[in-house]
């Protein structure tokens, strides 16, 4: 099984390959340039870089929302180019559980905070339970769901559920500050290279949704904002 996985919903771009339970290649930047610029391109790459005949890959892991509005746009419509031209099924993967998988195998809770704006975040709670398979791995239970909250309601939540936190995303050095004064459960911030959304991380929990037959095709396939842009809320208003 090959998932070719993207992820562009935050400040990274990222593009992944892997192979059954093989990770092939991965092109992953944050730097001055737009996900317009930089996903197509990395595909390419990975394509050139490993020999990939694109026709093989199985499906397309996108990291499906919340994040930048632009940014997911980019990602979905490259996600449906590929599905359409390959008639492959798309994998949709909610970012912030992408984003929690980084942290697979963690006795802690899991606590991604994505930068929203407004002095909200796209977060969510999760934590690693043995696979009942007995397999020796982990299943990713879902204790919140993804959500665009205040820090301080998430922060509320955690301390009722009274156990150690690892946090990490985009919004972590924006409330760093508010987490000392609001948290009264113990905490620690992931570390750079598990910190950020990866596209290897898509393609990782996209193979488990795979499996379970969570797909869907290239004309169904939108992304997942979780509220209105800014610019829909003052048109609202």
């Amino acid at each position: 099984m090959k998932i070719l996985a993207i992820d562009s919903s935050g400040l990274v771009a990222s593009a992944a390959l892997m192979e059954d339970d093989n990770f092939i290649a991965e092109y992953t930047v944050q730097y001055k340039k737009t996900h317009s610029q930089t996903l197509l391109p990395m595909v390419e790459e990975i394509c050139r870089m490993v020999e990939l005949d694109l026709s093989t890959v199985d499906a397309i892991a996108v990291a499906a929302g919340p994040g930048s509005f632009t940014g997911l746009r980019i990602g979905s419509a490259t996600a449906k180019g590929l599905a359409f031209a390959l008639k492959k099924p798309i994998v949709p993967v909610p970012t912030v559980e992408g984003l929690a998988y980084q942290m697979y195998g963690a006795a802690d809770l899991v606590c991604p905070i994505m930068d929203a704006r407004r002095n909200q975040v796209y977060t969510g709670i999760y934590e690693f339970i043995p696979d009942s398979s007995g397999q020796f791995g982990y299943d990713m239970r879902v204790i919140r769901e993804q959500c665009a909250v205040s820090f301080d309601e998430i922060s509320a939540a955690l301390n009722e559920l009274d156990r150690s936190v690892i946090f990490l995303g985009d919004g972590v050095p924006v409330f760093q500050e508010r987490m000392a004064e609001l948290l009264h459960v113990s905490y620690t911030i992931a570390p750079a290279h598990r910190s950020r959304q990866s596209a290897s991380a898509v393609a990782a929990l996209g193979s488990v949704y795979y499996r379970k037959g969570i797909v869907e095709s290239g004309d169904a396939h939108a992304p997942i904002y979780l509220r209105k842009s800014q610019a829909e809320m003052e048109g609202a208003s």
